[in-house]
């Protein structure tokens, strides 16, 4: 299958392994990955903090480039659920009828990884070979937005060597939103703290998470506690293997 790569911007300027991680996984399982070099931001961060017209020319570049592939996986669902949910909205607001159907023709080609693999290329075994501790936070967009269930936790079950242990009050939110962390810091700092004392009881010596948004915030904070804790994206677990 021909595959559209849509990296996101965190995987663009800050956590590239996650995208790389991507590609290598899905070639290594016999599918062809492009990567569009028009391709930037979804928008999602213009639109969450309400400059929603701001965000239409991302929506028809996204359009635009992605319109002439089947299929398009990113490793975030964060960025897919704003795709699906946010783009043909603002593309009929602020755009066309023809935009919006177009975005909401785009938007259900998209795909957040664990959905590609589940849904779309019918595997759960990956092939894949990690042997550690690992415990899986399920981030809030990729709970209620994307709606990506238990198909990361499918997927971790089938790596070899690696042994998965359950998070206490794993869909409470580890206080990242995005901009939320900056407009309420307090908040955000708490709830961060709920989320690594959590994370730390498990005694995983890696916390995964399907967005590097997420993981940013929370690998900060376990790094400064000097926990011990690693956080990596899915993706780079997935396309790990004994030789790599």
């Amino acid at each position: 299958m021909r595959i559209a790569l849509f990296a996101t911007c965190l995987a663009d300027t800050l956590f590239p392994e996650a995208a790389k991680a991507t590609v290598l996984l899905l070639e290594r399982l016999g599918h062809e990955v492009v990567f569009p070099f028009e391709q930037t931001c979804c928008g999602q961060m213009h639109v969450n903090t309400g400059y929603q017209k701001e965000a239409l020319p991302l929506v028809k570049r996204y359009v635009r480039v992605f319109d002439p592939y089947d299929v398009i996986v990113a490793p975030s669902g964060s960025c897919v659920g704003s795709i699906r949910h946010q783009h043909s909205m603002v593309a009929a607001k602020y755009g066309d009828a023809g935009l919006a159907s177009r975005a909401s023709s785009v938007g259900e080609r998209t795909y957040e990884l664990s959905e590609l693999l589940i849904d779309v290329l019918k595997v759960e075994d990956v092939g894949a070979f990690y042997p550690h501790k690992v415990t899986y936070h399920p981030t809030c967009h990729s709970l209620r937005m994307t709606r990506v269930g238990d198909k990361p936790l499918r997927l971790l079950r089938q790596v070899r060597g690696l042994e998965l242990v359950e998070l206490p009050a794993a869909e409470q939110c580890c206080g990242f939103g995005g901009t939320f962390a900056l407009k309420n810091a307090e908040t955000s700092t708490a709830m961060l703290a709920d989320k690594m004392t959590n994370i730390v009881s498990t005694g995983a010596d890696v916390c995964s998470a399907g967005d590097a948004s997420c993981l940013m915030h929370i690998g900060g904070g376990l790094s400064r506690l000097r926990t011990g804790v690693r956080t990596v994206h899915l993706a780079e677990i997935l396309a790990s293997t004994e030789s790599s």
